[in-house]
C-alpha cells in the first residue's frame, strides 16, 4: 500500500496549484479501484499544522476535513482509532491538535497519563501536569 506525503494531501484538499491538484486527485481517485493510500501519524499531525498555519483553516473546518478523509475508502490512516480520539479531544478542548494526538496515541497504547509541563495540554483528560 503506498503512503501519501502531506504535500499531496494539501494539494488535493486546497487545490491551490491546479496541475498538482489534478495529479493528486487522479492518484487518490484511482485508489477507489486499487488499493487504499496510507496516511502515517506524522503526516496527520503535519496536515493539521499546514491547514491551520499556512491556509488559516479554522478548527471546525479542520475537524470536518479529517472526518471526510476518515470516511473515505481511498484513505487508510495509521492507528485510525487514535486519529478519531485525537479529533474528539481537539474538538472538546482548547489544546493543540498535536497535543491531543500525543494523548490519543498514549491512550490507545494503554500508556497514560501523558506527563507534560504544558499547562494547556494538561487540561485534556489523559494527561498529568509535571510540577
Amino acid at each position: 500500500m503506498p503512503a501519501l506525503d502531506t504535500s499531496v494531501l494539501v494539494r488535493y484538499l486546497v487545490a491551490d496549484n491546479d496541475k498538482q491538484f489534478q495529479t493528486a486527485k487522479s492518484l487518490i481517485e484511482s485508489a477507489i479501484d486499487n488499493e487504499a493510500l496510507f496516511i502515517t501519524l506524522t503526516v496527520s499531525i503535519e496536515l493539521e499544522w499546514v491547514l491551520r498555519s499556512r491556509y488559516d483553516l479554522n478548527k471546525a473546518l479542520i475537524i470536518s476535513t479529517f472526518n471526510q478523509l476518515l470516511e473515505s475508502r481511498e484513505i487508510q490512516f495509521q492507528e485510525e482509532s487514535s486519529v478519531e480520539v485525537a479529533l474528539n479531544l481537539y474538538s472538546d478542548n482548547n489544546s493543540d491538535f498535536a497535543d491531543c494526538f500525543h494523548i490519543a496515541v498514549a491512550y490507545s497504547n494503554d500508556m497514560t497519563p501523558l506527563i507534560t509541563f504544558d499547562r494547556k495540554a494538561s487540561r485534556v483528560p489523559g494527561t498529568k501536569l509535571l510540577e
